[in-house]
C-alpha cells in the first residue's frame, strides 16, 4: 500500500465492490479505487472473497486499519437480521466475524449510510459543524446518518419514516429512483423532498441537512426549491464517501 494511506476503506454495494487506500490526512484516496463487479450470487462467501482480493491487490500491510461500509444495519458481535441489497444468506450472520475471518485479519463494518456521513463530518460539507447533523443519501432509497457533536449515532433508518396524509414510507414516495421511475421533473420532485425534510425538520431540529448520493451532482436543480428552515447543503465527497468513511470509521477503532 502506498505510504501516503494511513488506512484501508472498502464500500459494499448491490452492483459493485469498490476499494482503496485513504490518506487520513486530507481524506482522499491515496491511489485509485478498485472497482470489482458484486457477485451475482451475493453470498457471505463470495463478497468476503472479493474483499480479501481487493486487500491483496493493494498489498495491505496487516496493521493498516481496514474499515468496510456495509449496506445493512450494524451491530458489532450480533447477527444480521436485515438484508436488502445482497443474497438473504446473510440474514443471521455475524458481518465483522465472516470479513475478519476472510481477510485473516482484523477488519471494522459500519453502515454504509453512516460511512457517508461520517465522511462528510470530518472532511466534507458537514467539517466543524457543531450540534446534529443529518446526512442523507438519495439513490435506490434514502440513507440517513445521524451525528452529533462530531459523534455517530449509528443505524438510523430514517429513510423508512412515514409521512403525513397517506404518502406512506418515505424513500417509496421521494428517492431518486422513484423521480427516475415516475419521470418527476426536478421542481416537482423537490416538493416530494420538502414533505420528507420538513418532517426529519420537525422531529429532531438538526443544525444542518448534508445531501449525498450520485443526484447531488445536480443539487442545483433541486436543494433551492426545498422548502425547510435548516441550512440544506450538497454533500462534497459524493461517491469517494463510503470508503472514506469506512477507513476514517476503522482508524478510530484501532
Amino acid at each position: 500500500m502506498i505510504e501516503t494511506a494511513q488506512a484501508f476503506g472498502v464500500d459494499i454495494g448491490g452492483s459493485g465492490i469498490k476499494a482503496a487506500p485513504v490518506n487520513l490526512e486530507k481524506g482522499e484516496f491515496a491511489e485509485p479505487r478498485l472497482k470489482i463487479l458484486t457477485p451475482e450470487v451475493s453470498t457471505p462467501e463470495a463478497v468476503a472473497a472479493i474483499v480479501r482480493q481487493q486487500l491483496e491487490h493493494f498489498e495491505v500491510p496487516e496493521t493498516a486499519p481496514v474499515g468496510i461500509a456495509f449496506p445493512a444495519p450494524i451491530k458489532p458481535g450480533r447477527p444480521l437480521d436485515f438484508m436488502a441489497n445482497l443474497d438473504q444468506s446473510w440474514i443471521g450472520v455475524d458481518v465483522t466475524a465472516v470479513f475478519s475471518e476472510a481477510c485473516g485479519r482484523p477488519v471494522v463494518v459500519v453502515n454504509d449510510a453512516d460511512a457517508a456521513g461520517l465522511a462528510e463530518q470530518q472532511y466534507g460539507a458537514a467539517q466543524g459543524q457543531n450540534g446534529l447533523v443529518i446526512a442523507t443519501t438519495l439513490g435506490t432509497g434514502i440513507g440517513t446518518a445521524l451525528i452529533y457533536n462530531g459523534v455517530l449515532i449509528p443505524n438510523s433508518e430514517l429513510g423508512h419514516i412515514e409521512l403525513p396524509k397517506g404518502k406512506g414510507d418515505a424513500e417509496k414516495y421521494a428517492a431518486s429512483s422513484v423521480r427516475e421511475r415516475e419521470d418527476l421533473g426536478y421542481k416537482k420532485w423537490a416538493k416530494r423532498l420538502t414533505k420528507y425534510y420538513g418532517l426529519m425538520e420537525k422531529y429532531f431540529n438538526p443544525d444542518l441537512f448534508v445531501v449525498g448520493g450520485g443526484v447531488s451532482r445536480q443539487s442545483d436543480k433541486f436543494l433551492p426549491y426545498i422548502d425547510i428552515k435548516t441550512p440544506i447543503v450538497p454533500a462534497k465527497l459524493r461517491n469517494e464517501a463510503g470508503i472514506v468513511g469506512a477507513a476514517y470509521f476503522a482508524s478510530t477503532k484501532q
